[in-house]
């Protein structure tokens, strides 16, 4: 597993929520819940995961994980279920269908309302209580409520039809209002009660269960004790309080935590009552309170973003009347801000609050962590300061076609995307990787001293050994700037020994002048801080190899001239892309069977390589 990931699951929050595994380009791998999430992402850490087989793979692919806290672990697996679906995780078997949840519907508008099973609300002025994350303990529970609160469960078409009480009213789970045997105003009494205890106000019916269940239990009533405990199971796990859904369901909570100028938000989105997703983010300011949530409000809801009817905020932004004014327009109707004292909506900005509290926590020992990993790096590479501003340099080829390489910066360990660069390796130098690393460097450090936007690095690091460091030495002989510029070779961790005896060299860095390279801790903070930025450079390198090398078919293909066959043609007889690149117009003149001005068009087309400005 990535090292970064063991790093950042060991300070995962020890409480319920949801985790996604994601892999290089971001795209979620894997999604699960976890009533511990620490424990949870950590056993994935040892040797063969947690055991299935699909995940062997994730070890190899993850680059990153993320995590939203829930309040409860129901909460947690309404949340997973949602996440799988929007996301379709390549390693995730299960949920990916689009069936809902069961809710119960409840409408009081009919003659002798009862509670129906269904898998969607409508907008039709009934009550619906859930999503429930386990049918079997809704159902469970449903019987349950009509041992203490006796109420009808028969469809439409059979209580119309019936003349007698049935066998429930008879051992008293049915009042039978089918046949008149009790009133309105008194079926009105037990719904109320029902709803109570759905609502989570079952502490009542609770006590009274309990109560039985010792007396039960005192009369040596084993199984009639057993069966009350199950009750109760039941009754707790539907009346834990996770949402009662009314007409209006959708809602945002906005969190924020702030420790001086750093602010740390987190926004949850509730639909239907259920939390569907969390988006955390974590800046510097110095606005007032008021102030601070107006812009966040503002940035949030730009654009096309769907505006809910209600949202929860810890305080007031400034110009609140303007503020809502402004969001009923995108949203077509009245828009609650809303900063609650109480009940679900309170629940909700407190589990905001406490998102964002994470990812303030998580923000701050990562910084922390990356301060630890450059004094260490210069400490271990004994230079005069930690560094701030890093470069690395990677070279891509595929058997010295289509060569590029890729420069990225961190600053203060974090990406500094419009120091991005990418070059494309002249053709001389393309079938050799210590010249084209040489190129890279070289053209590198001459943005830096030409462009007013670019500074050189306190370090800078190419990828690869003691070859690859001294291409890089080459290049910055030919600049000057042997004494302005401290330098290192990063290797990758490989199997060396044979048998028995194989294994990981682990990472490695080269100094210049020295022969024996200096091995790096694997999970130390100097070691996740260079290999962090070796693999963004990889990537980044990577990633336009992949654009150029598809490139070249296309072309050709827009030469006047050329088709499929021709193309086939010119690869074969030059050998090559990087042969077909480097010929000259005569070479391409004298192939049998292409036209001069096919010839002329191909070498205009493909002639010389260039650099390109990346973030």
């Amino acid at each position: 597993m990535d090292p970064r990931i063991v790093d950042k699951a060991n300070r995962f929050p020890t409480g319920p929520g949801v985790y996604s595994f994601r892999d290089a380009a971001g795209a979620v791998l894997y999604v699960g819940k976890a009533a511990d999430l620490r424990a949870r992402v950590r056993s994935y850490l040892k040797p063969g995961g947690d055991g299935r087989y699909q995940l062997r793979f994730l070890a190899e692919e993850a680059h990153d994980v993320e995590f939203v806290a829930t309040a409860t672990e129901q909460e947690a697996l309404l949340l997973e279920n949602t996440v799988i679906k929007k996301t379709q995780p390549r390693y995730n078997l299960k949920l990916k269908d689009d069936k809902a949840f069961l809710l119960l519907r409840l409408d009081r508008k009919e003659p002798w309302p009862w509670y129906r099973l269904v898998r969607r609300r409508a907008d039709d002025g009934a009550a619906y209580f859930g999503p429930f994350a386990s049918a079997k303990a809704v159902r469970r529970t449903l019987r349950l409520l009509h041992k203490i609160v006796p109420l009808r469960d028969c469809s439409d078409n059979v209580f119309d039809n019936r003349v007698r009480p049935c066998i429930k009213h008879q051992i008293g789970r049915c009042p039978a209002p089918c046949v008149g045997l009790v009133t309105r105003d008194d079926y009105d009494l037990l719904l109320e009660q029902s709803v109570r205890i759905l609502r989570g106000e079952a502490g009542p019916v609770l006590a009274g269960l309990r109560q039985r269940m010792q007396a039960a239990a005192e009369a040596l009533e084993f199984e009639r004790a057993q069966a009350l405990k199950e009750q109760i199971q039941a009754l707790q796990f539907v009346a834990e309080k996770q949402t009662v859904v009314a007409a209006a369901g959708d809602e945002d909570a906005l969190g924020v935590h702030k420790s001086g100028d750093d602010v740390a938000v987190a926004f949850l989105s509730f639909r239907s009552g259920a939390l569907e997703n969390c988006r955390r983010f974590a800046f510097r300011s110095t606005l007032p309170d008021d102030v601070l949530i107006e812009q966040l409000l503002g940035r949030f809801y730009e654009g096309d973003r769907y505006v809910p009817a209600t949202i929860v905020l810890p305080w007031l932004p400034n110009e609140a009347a303007i503020v809502a004014s402004w969001l009923a327009g995108k949203r077509g109707g009245r828009v609650d801000l809303h900063v609650p004292q109480r009940g679900d909506k309170r629940r909700h900005l407190e589990l905001a609050q406490q998102n964002a509290g994470l990812a303030d926590a998580m923000a701050a020992d990562a910084e922390a962590r990356r301060r630890q990993g450059a004094e260490r790096l210069a400490k271990l590479l004994t230079l005069p300061e930690p560094p701030s501003r890093l470069h690395c340099l990677d070279v891509s080829t595929t058997q010295g076609t289509n060569t590029v390489a890729s420069r990225v910066c961190s600053v203060d360990g974090a990406p500094a995307k419009d120091q991005y660069r990418r070059f494309r390796i002249s053709a001389e130098h393309a079938g050799d990787d210590f010249a084209a690393m040489t190129e890279a460097v070289r053209r590198s450090l001459s943005l830096c001293l030409e462009r007013d936007d670019e500074e050189l690095p306190d370090l800078l690091v190419v990828d690869g050994g003691r070859g690859q460091l001294a291409a890089a030495e080459r290049a910055i002989a030919e600049l000057g700037l042997q004494d302005d510029l401290r330098l290192c070779g990063l290797a990758k961790s490989r199997l060396k020994g044979a048998g028995d005896a194989r294994a990981e060299s682990g990472e490695r860095i080269f100094l210049p002048g020295q022969e024996t390279p200096i091995p790096l801790v694997a999970g130390a903070p100097e070691t996740l801080l260079v290999a962090a930025l070796r693999d963004e450079a990889h990537r980044f390198a990577i990633t336009y190899h992949r654009q150029r090398r598809g490139r070249i078919g296309s072309e050709l293909d827009a030469v006047p001239g050329v088709g499929p066959t021709r193309r086939r043609a010119l690869l074969r007889h030059f050998g090559s892309l990087s042969a077909l690149r480097a010929a000259s117009r005569e070479q391409l003149r004298l192939m049998p069977g292409l036209p001069q001005a096919v010839a002329d068009a191909v070498f205009v087309r493909l002639q010389g390589g260039g650099a390109d400005g990346g973030g």
